[in-house]
């Protein structure tokens, strides 16, 4: 299936979730990535989600993470970059929305992408070889281009794997795992 149409596909699935659902999803895809052999890394880049965008629930996540005494980093992108810049998640850490619902870091740590080992990706759609679809503004390939080449890649989803994406571009960078309500796909062997 082209990309396209698996973004309008999968956008109607999510519209369909009632807030109930994506709460109870969410907390499964935590609970559920605690059975991957990531947690001897140190620093995890996580998205906040939007919510507006009935996108998986970091929240839970963030407590795992935040209970495991991991450095968590969260993005800020710049729309006319399309590149993100990194901070680490405290305390202090000042988070608003921008004018397209992504809620960001005002300031903060910036921690360089050659620091990250583990990355949690939001997405649309993927397939059994891993790889994903997102909103199709490539900024999670132009970051994933300037990390480490063994950084983690764990994608979130509501929905399971499909057969394959047609329309592959060799900047699209395929997921390690992919975590889902109901099972943990793992593609870090191919």
């Amino acid at each position: 299936m082209q990309k396209s149409e698996l973004r309008k596909k999968y956008k109607t699935l999510r519209s369909g979730l009632d807030e109930e659902s994506i709460e109870e999803k969410s907390l499964e895809i935590a609970n559920r990535a605690l059975q991957l052999p990531i947690w001897e890394k140190r620093y995890y880049h996580i998205f906040l989600s939007i919510a507006e965008k009935k996108e998986v629930n970091t929240e839970y996540l963030l407590h795992v993470l935040q209970g495991k005494d991991k450095e968590v980093v969260i993005p800020k992108s710049d729309f006319e970059t399309g590149k993100m810049t990194n901070f680490l998640l405290t305390d202090h850490t000042v988070i608003k929305k921008n004018e397209w619902n992504i809620p960001e870091p005002q300031d903060g740590i910036e921690i360089p992408n050659h620091k990250l080992e583990v990355v949690f990706l939001p997405l649309l759609a993927f397939d059994k070889a891993g790889h994903r679809v997102g909103y199709g503004k490539g900024f999670y390939d132009r970051f994933l281009a300037d990390c480490k080449n063994d950084i983690m890649k764990i994608g979130l989803s509501f929905f399971e794997a499909e057969e394959k994406i047609d329309e592959l571009f060799s900047h699209d960078a395929p997921l390690d795992y992919c975590i889902t309500p109901n099972r943990v796909y793992n593609f870090s062997n191919k």
